[in-house]
């Protein structure tokens, strides 16, 4: 007798192969057989009939670090069919920690069941909360930076490189399987490629992976992807380039330029891919548009240069040369601090100025300040096509490049993107009605194929002997809900998802029974 059997589905094995008509039994946390299975018996089944089968889905960009340890039923994340997610991207991993850190300002207000410092606290903690869905851990190169340096605004010394790389080095001992950068945020932007490219010796030692957010997706994404390119072939390390865009119109051109370095390099036989979520507007912190000099030193710094008129002046003049003036018509504030400004959450910019009296630009800051840079917005400045483009390369995988949610609680008390929510069916839509890849290849972009990159063994496929990480979805009916007005929403069309074995998820109901686990 098996544990579970799921009958009649039409099933996706992850390879992007064609789907075929059938069964799938398991038993404990491993996928026992597929096939026919005639006269098959388990203790539970599911009756898929009319429903498509594939394996679980890997986000292999997420932010959910801390919020695993707040909701570790990761309400938003399985409910789209998520059962492993990489965390520690961008340069924020949740450790390593010292006195000299501050965590990112949505993290850092949260409540948390205890503290935490080094990897292996974090992760001991993790393993405490039992997440539902499997949890792979980057060491961010920000934290380390900060861990070794605070926030200075300056290149780090040769001792300071070391101290960074002995961090790492234990951060791997105690379960981080790669490296991530997020160069276009202070304290990463103000380092040096050698700074860099010695951490990534690191990880190509430990036989780790290296993700980066670039120094720059607009205005210099050629000379970013070169960086990243070049680091590759110096340090042999595994590359992952983090959402790959061409943000801003005046740059969306530059697209086949990027996709002739990427191709080439990987015909080269450098082993480099990427990742991207299936929408056209970014979120991060609004501080993003402070000039580099105005971001460094830590945020009582900054906060300090912004009360101050004249470095005011100085960064408002900074901020509005970079930009064409139609420029503040593509942002939408998401979250607020401030009580004042929590009446702001969801709207345009453009309407927060106008309701302040103020120009844009005036309101960002104004916003930034008042906020004390607890203010995170979306930016809409990408290309459909070009995310149509980047999407269809083989080597692009599917990441949310969002933390978890939930409909209730502390975690429900923002404004995110929706990608937070809708990422994967929303992409899966898009295969289903014609716009996107076809559907086997859709779901090896977000089952096999980042599997195959993270080095995931036994997961992301269909296959006896994997591990029964698996999703079932109604292709008539899976979509995503969650919109820039209203991001809280579950996605439709997720039927059953399977993490290890068990049942994690249905509509409606989110299983206590978690059966998530650190890898």
């Amino acid at each position: 007798m098996f544990d579970l059997l799921i009958r009649g589905a039409l099933i996706y094995d992850g390879s992007g192969a064609e789907p075929v008509l059938g069964n799938l039994a398991v038993n404990g946390d491993r996928i026992a057989a597929v096939g026919e299975l005639a006269g098959a018996v388990a203790r539970n089944v599911i009756d898929a009939a009319g429903k498509a089968l594939s394996p679980g889905f890997i986000d292999v960009h997420s932010h959910s670090d801390t919020y695993l340890l707040i909701e570790p039923s990761a309400p938003s994340k399985i409910s789209q069919g998520v059962t492993t997610e990489i965390v520690g991207n961008c340069g924020a991993s949740a450790a390593p920690r010292t006195p000299l850190t501050r965590l990112p300002f949505d993290w850092a207000d949260k409540p948390y069941p205890a503290s935490w410092e080094s990897v292996a606290d974090y992760r001991a903690l993790l393993e405490q909360v039992r997440p539902a869905v499997n949890v792979m851990m980057l060491a961010g190169h920000n934290r380390l930076r900060s861990d070794i340096m605070g926030y200075a605004a300056r290149p780090a010394t040769a001792d300071e490189v070391a101290g960074m790389c002995r961090l790492l080095e234990q951060s791997f001992d105690a379960g981080a399987r790669g490296l991530s950068t997020g160069l276009l945020y202070t304290p990463g932007c103000f380092s040096e490629p050698g700074e860099v490219q010695e951490l990534a010796r690191v990880a190509a030692r430990r036989g780790g992976i290296y993700t980066t957010h670039m120094r720059s997706e607009g205005s210099r994404l050629l000379e970013s992807l070169d960086e990243t390119l070049d680091l590759g072939r110096t340090t042999g390390v595994r590359l992952q380039v983090s959402h790959l865009k061409t943000s801003g119109r005046a740059h969306w051109g530059k697209l086949d330029a990027a996709l002739d370095r990427l191709r080439s390099a990987r015909a080269a036989g450098l082993d480099v891919a990427a990742d991207r979520y299936p929408y056209t507007a970014a979120s991060t912190d609004l501080d993003v548009l402070l000039p580099d000099w105005a971001a460094g030193d830590g945020r009582e710094a900054v906060l300090a240069r912004l009360a101050d008129p004249a470095q005011r002046a100085r960064i408002r003049d900074d901020i509005l040369s970079g930009r064409a003036s139609d420029y503040w018509g593509s942002v939408q504030i998401a979250s607020t601090h401030h009580p004042d400004n929590l009446r702001f959450q969801g709207r345009p910019l453009n309407e927060v100025a106008a309701a302040l009296g103020l120009e844009p630009v005036d309101a960002a800051l104004h916003l930034m300040a008042t906020d004390t840079l607890h203010t995170s917005a979306v930016f809409f400045g990408m290309s459909e096509d070009n995310l149509t483009r980047i999407l269809a390369e083989p080597y692009v995988m599917i990441g949310s490049d969002a933390s978890l949610r939930a409909l209730e609680g502390v975690l429900s008390r923002d404004h995110p993107h929706p990608r937070a929510y809708g990422t994967f069916p929303r992409f899966l839509r898009a295969a289903l009605d014609g716009r996107a890849v076809p559907v086997a290849e859709a779901i090896r972009k977000m089952t096999a194929l980042p599997a195959a990159q993270f080095s995931l063994k036994g997961r992301g496929v269909i296959a006896p002997g994997a591990f029964a990480d698996l999703v079932v979805f109604d292709p008539a009916a899976v979509r995503d809900l969650a919109t820039y007005e209203h991001p809280h929403q579950f996605a439709a069309g997720i039927e059953q998802v399977v993490v290890n074995g068990v049942t994690a998820y249905r509509p409606g109901h989110i299983s206590t029974a978690r059966a998530g686990r650190v890898l």
